[in-house]
């Protein structure tokens, strides 16, 4: 059977670092690339493309025929896309479909979370796609190999909300010793890439760079930044469910309070790991908070 990966979503943030581990680890690797790519991302592709990728042109969106073409002889197929229903259940099903069709052996879907099999419809909508893709995939005549992260730290330190280096706090809603499960895209996406080329692997498979709660997650930022942070207690997790409502009564918009919706499943416990994998991969040390923000300040 051929040990060829085939990737989507391979201009984004993850889908790249997929892309350059796979690349590390001395696989063969064929992304697939929307034509009209802005300038920055060509740049990105060409430099891969310099170490050995494959790219071929299409969307996760084209005909199954044309999109089972472009999968060709790879063997695990992995989807690493963002975007709305339309590409994370629609799209991705789609996908599935024309790996079949290529005779592909698994698919890695873009789950990338906190723990998606322990969520209930509402929880968090942008999770509830990926629930019902799931559902789509049941059935498939491949393998489905999911693989969790917890949070990003880029998401944690940024698009959240939770740091204010301006203002100097760290908020967090919820019981401040309740532990997280957090990975930095990097090791998330050497955690994917041991994944596919592990013909063992099977099922949900769980990492964690670091299992660290908001009171642990606060001193780590404060040693990594060489800053001082005030910590503030924005609420119970309650509350931040209430406030997640309040928000969502004033809006159609429901961007205007995912974040929220991600931090409630993980203060409240809901969306935690039971079990982690990393032992399953221990050539792989992830960094820490602490050696990330170091790194990024």
């Amino acid at each position: 059977m051929s040990s060829k990966v085939f990737v989507a979503g391979a201009t984004g943030l993850l889908g790249g670092r997929i892309v350059d581990a796979l690349l590390d680890r001395g696989a063969s690797v064929r992304a697939l690339v929307r034509p009209g790519e802005d300038a920055a991302k060509k740049a990105a592709i060409e430099a891969l493309q310099a170490r050995g990728l494959e790219v071929v042109a299409g969307d996760i969106t084209d005909p199954p025929a044309r999109l089972a073409e472009a999968v060709g002889d790879a063997a695990t197929v992995i989807s690493a896309v963002q975007g709305g229903p339309d590409v994370i259940v629609d799209g991705q099903a789609n996908l599935v479909h024309a790996a079949e069709k290529a005779g592909a052996a698994r698919f890695i879907p873009s789950d990338f979370a906190v723990d998606v099999t322990k969520l209930a419809d509402g929880d968090n909508f942008m999770i509830d796609w990926r629930r019902a893709a799931a559902a789509r995939f049941r059935g498939a005549d491949l393998d489905v190999v999911s693989v969790l992260n917890g949070a990003f730290y880029e998401v944690m330190v940024g698009f959240m909300g939770i740091v204010d280096w301006e203002g100097g706090t760290l908020s967090h809603w919820g019981d401040p010793d309740q532990p997280l499960d957090l990975t930095s895209v990097s090791d998330t996406a050497a955690y994917t890439a041991a994944v596919a080329l592990d013909p063992g692997a099977t099922g949900t498979l769980r990492f964690a760079g670091e299992v660290i709660s908001f009171r642990r997650f606060h001193e780590a930022v404060q040693r990594g930044s060489g800053r001082r942070l005030e910590l503030r207690d924005l609420g119970t997790a309650d509350e931040l469910r209430a406030e997640i409502e309040r928000r969502a009564g004033l809006t159609e918009n429901p961007f205007d309070y995912v974040a929220l919706q991600y931090q409630w499943c993980m203060v409240s416990g809901k969306g935690k790991f039971d079990t982690l994998d990393n032992a399953r991969y221990p050539q792989i040390t992830p960094v820490s908070v602490a050696d990330f923000v170091r790194a990024s300040s």
